[in-house]
């Protein structure tokens, strides 16, 4: 049996409907090698065997299939393959001897994922750090205290960050983001993706203080009377400047008037935006907390529960037993942080309604947002059968509102229990995206906390973990989940490249752009913009920035000493992901992996799609079984991106197919990507 041509996958044309609703009938379709076999099973239990009937052949293949009608819980299945007296099974692991239930396919009848959101290019944004071009809106030195002392707005736009940055501004806003609409449009975005963008205390907004509002620092400020704390005062309450910029409706208003605003001239550049949502915890400064009792004197704001034992919000927070009232400083944190006190969903429905109200209003009109990425989701409430129901609960609000609305949480690790189809479309692509892809090419954990050797260059490995953790994700998740080699969390992935271990605060921000490697980096944009997800861009990126873990990767986006050739490149190959049908929804197959090696293809009836990677110092000549991947037998293929350890091409190049194999020589460091259309 001719084990090689064994496939199928959750894709438009082995699954049909790929996304089936209850009751629907799912056409299921197995391709084999020609005349390779005597039978093909559908099995979706031990003692149940469907057989498939043979539909279709063509040079390489034949094909069978069957049809399931769908039921209201969810499908899993496998198939069985008989040839003389050998036995095989197929799952989504691929070809083995033995049943494995971890690996069956699986059909979630009713489910789909955002259309829109199935390989799209996506952009994210932490605004403070992109773009600067309203100085009325700046964080003014002194103007309130937080942590461990007073803001401060940095006038240097290219300083490093310091190890503490939490309470130092740059001043980017979203009157700068809407300024590089057009780059971005050229760059060829088609998601911008902001970090949290509602009112906060600090320059990442993880600490949410309102979330019916925009950040007036980012948008608008109208009123903008008041004084900023004296250099020895660390009240809030006498920092008046502040709390009428961040509390008197006429800026609030007018910043979600300038956000709605915002998002039209988005959508109308033909950008999507998807929201950071932050409903685990809050921060100290919320105002249903107020422990900094900003709130505690301003007109038409209730009492805080910090504030007063009889607070209406009294019950969204978990108070000790001993603490007292007023100001009582005995609630809990997430992880103990004080600053980010955790929300108690499970003793008080209506925190859960004001959420899923928060959840419905910036996907609705007149915001029109086009989805949530949720922050640590695992972690809310306190048990995980509440966590999974309210989950769910979000999913039907924002749904109902906005049935083409994302829903990507941050999840590390195996995510399925959240994947089944009731809860998040997706999720930010650690497991099957970043962490495998940073160790092959760089041997780097993603904080630069470790190096592994071992890792480094190893392509069976990669192959190994990516086939074992993309089977966590339905194809409709694997489609639009965020992968992403940078983010605000991690070490840029140029930094990376150099092979340093450590933060800043042990090897100095300008060991983070030594001895960096621009040819591995520009790999990895290759295989992000050709491997199965939604392609994320950290902003900055693309024009080179480097940085260790945070805050160290929130360095500012260097305009006017931009990296163009990186610029270039990313236009270059996002273009191609955008063009392709197969890139964005296609089948996965791995071609081959070793030393220094991983090649791959991405394919659809119409469109076939070869990757191939030297991440090594020397030649390797490789010679792919490119008939796999539905390439015609003797053909010619056309490369189209070429990268080499000093340039990279887009010239088109003819590539000879003969007999369904590939001949390649790879140069040292280099992607190549190659495409045959029917």
């Amino acid at each position: 049996m001719n084990r090689e041509a064994i496939f199928s996958d959750g894709t438009s044309e082995y699954r049909i409907p790929a996304e089936p609703e209850i009751g629907q009938y799912v056409k299921i379709i197995l391709r084999t090698g020609k005349d390779d076999i005597e039978y093909a099973c559908l099995r979706a239990a031990e003692d149940d065997r469907v057989v498939m009937l043979r539909f279709g052949t063509d040079e390489h293949f034949d094909y069978y299939q069957t049809s399931v009608r769908m039921g209201e819980e969810s499908f899993s299945y496998y198939f069985e393959l008989k040839s003389g007296p050998e036995i095989v099974y197929y799952d989504r692991f691929g070809v083995t001897d033995d049943i494995r239930p971890q690996y069956r396919f699986n059909i979630c009848p009713g489910f789909k994922t955002p259309d829109w959101a199935k390989g799209a290019v996506m952009y994210q944004i932490l605004v403070d750090r992109f773009c600067k071009k309203d100085d009325t809106n700046d964080v003014l030195d002194d103007e309130y205290f937080y942590i461990s002392g007073h803001v401060h707005h940095v006038s240097e736009w290219d300083r490093y960050p310091r190890e503490f940055d939490v309470t130092e501004f740059y001043g980017g806003d979203l009157e700068g983001v809407r300024q590089k609409l057009n780059y971005l449009k050229s760059l060829g975005i088609e998601v911008i993706y902001f970090n949290p963008i509602f009112v906060s205390p600090s320059n990442h907004k993880y600490d949410t203080q309102d979330y019916d509002y925009i950040d007036p620092h980012y948008a608008r400020i109208v009123r903008d009377n008041g004084d900023v704390l004296a250099p020895d005062d660390n009240n809030n309450r006498n920092a008046t400047r502040f709390i009428e910029r961040v509390t008197h409706k006429d800026n609030l208003e007018a910043s979600n008037r300038f956000f709605a605003d915002f998002v039209a001239e988005a959508h109308a550049n033909g950008i999507k935006v998807i929201l950071d949502g932050v409903f685990n915890h809050c921060g100290s400064f919320n105002k249903w907390l107020d422990r900094e009792r900003i709130y505690e004197d301003v007109p038409d704001y209730p009492k805080g529960a910090y504030v007063a034992e009889d607070s209406p919000y009294h019950d969204f927070f978990h108070f000790y037993e001993g603490g007292h009232w007023p100001y009582n400083n005995s609630y809990d944190g997430w992880w103990g942080h004080d600053t980010l006190p955790k929300l108690n969903y499970e003793e008080s429905d209506k925190l859960h309604d004001y959420i899923l109200k928060v959840a419905v209003k910036w996907v609705s009109p007149p915001y029109n947002c086009d989805g949530w990425r949720l922050d640590v989701a695992a972690d809310l409430g306190h048990s995980e059968e509440y966590n999974h129901r309210f989950w769910s609960e979000f999913r039907k609000a924002v749904k109902t509102a906005n049935p083409d609305a994302v829903i990507l949480a941050e999840h590390y690790g195996d995510a399925r229990s959240w994947l089944s189809g009731s809860q998040w479309d997706t999720i930010m692509n650690y497991d099957a995206f970043m962490e495998p892809v940073s160790f092959f090419l760089t041997g780097m954990e993603k904080h630069s906390d470790r190096y592994e050797g071992d890792a480094l260059g190893d392509g069976k490995r990669f192959e190994m973990t990516m086939r074992h953790c993309m089977t966590a994700f339905m194809t409709p998740s694997l489609h639009c989940s965020m992968n992403e080699l940078s983010n605000h969390d991690h070490s840029r992935f140029l930094t990376r490249t150099n092979h340093k271990v450590g933060r800043v605060g042990k090897l100095g921000s300008e060991a983070a752009g030594e001895g960096i490697s621009k040819a591995i980096f520009k790999e990895a944009v290759v295989m992000q913009f050709t491997w199965p997800g939604a392609p994320t861009v950290y902003y900055a990126d693309e024009a080179g920035q480097v940085g260790f873990t945070d805050p160290d990767n929130r360095r500012t986006y260097p305009w006017g000493h931009e990296d163009f050739d990186l610029i270039d490149f990313h236009r270059d190959v996002i273009f191609m992901h955008r063009k392709s049908e197969a890139l964005r929804k296609g089948s996965f197959i791995f071609l081959e992996t070793g030393r220094n090696l991983v090649c791959y293809a991405r394919f659809n009836s119409e469109e076939q799609i070869v990757v191939a990677l030297n991440s090594g110092g020397y030649d390797i000549d490789v010679t792919l079984q490119v008939w796999r991947a539905s390439v015609p037998s003797n053909c010619t293929m056309e490369q189209i991106l070429v990268t080499y350890e000093m340039a990279y091409s887009i010239m088109p190049v003819k590539r000879t197919v003969e007999g369904g194999r590939l001949n390649l020589n790879l140069a040292p460091y280099t992607a190549v990507v190659l495409r045959h259309r029917a």
